[in-house]
């Protein structure tokens, strides 16, 4: 099977630090992969290469046999909105605006109409067990709700892959437990890869495949 992601030999420098050196990685439909080590291995940088979020500075990232970071940063940022989910730590909710209204926004940025942006929020609440917070802000919900409201917001634009870093750090136990088993359900269910930055030992094991970074490098 054809890999949906390739990175090939991705290198990252901030000033003086090197913190990615020579990455390769290919990232096939339907996977998860975890990937796990100490603070400063690299993990957030590569999350956010892979996500496009950040330019390497020698290297290629190619979605589906294209080079992504050939566009220009606006395409790029198209390409991003409307190709990868993202889900953080902090859920990045925007506090004025329900839950609702905060899973249509990256719809709204990709040019959707209200009505069909506001159909798909509620079928994603609703897959999510959520639709009965629909209305409620980010204050009014607990964390395991507003990290539901945080995945829905990452499958508005029916995204390829997912990329999720430390999405159950914020979480108790039960919902972290419960946010690990979501990210296996949407596998089954509608196909969704994902790459997971995670502390969680147990949630490591349980993906398909399992990496550890060290020194700005992959070792399996």
């Amino acid at each position: 099977m054809e890999p949906i992601i390739k990175l090939t030999g991705i290198h990252k420098s901030y000033g003086n630090l090197h913190v990615l050196k020579g990455i390769d990685l290919e990232i096939h439909p339907h996977e998860i992969i975890s990937l796990v080590g100490a603070s400063g291995a690299g993990k957030s940088t590569l999350l956010h290469i892979i996500g496009t979020l950040d330019r390497p500075d020698n290297g290629s990232v190619t979605y589906n046999g294209t080079d992504v970071f050939k566009f220009n940063d606006k395409k790029l940022s198209e390409f991003r909105n409307k190709n990868i989910g993202f889900i953080f730590q902090f859920h990045h909710l925007l506090a004025e605006f329900t839950a609702l209204e905060n899973v249509c926004i990256p719809a709204y940025i990709a040019g959707s109409t209200k009505k069909n942006a506001e159909t798909k929020a509620m079928q994603l609440l609703e897959m999510l067990s959520m639709e009965h917070r629909a209305e409620h802000k980010p204050s009014e919900l607990s964390g395991g709700e507003q990290q539901r409201v945080a995945v829905a917001r990452a499958l508005i634009n029916s995204p390829e892959i997912i990329l999720a870093d430390e999405p159950s750090g914020n979480l108790d136990s039960e919902n972290a437990a419960e946010l690990h088993k979501l990210f296996f359900s949407l596998r089954d269910e509608i196909g969704i890869t994902c790459v997971i930055v995670t502390h969680n030992e147990s949630f490591a094991q349980m993906a398909d495949t399992r990496l550890t970074m060290i020194d700005g490098n992959i070792v399996r």
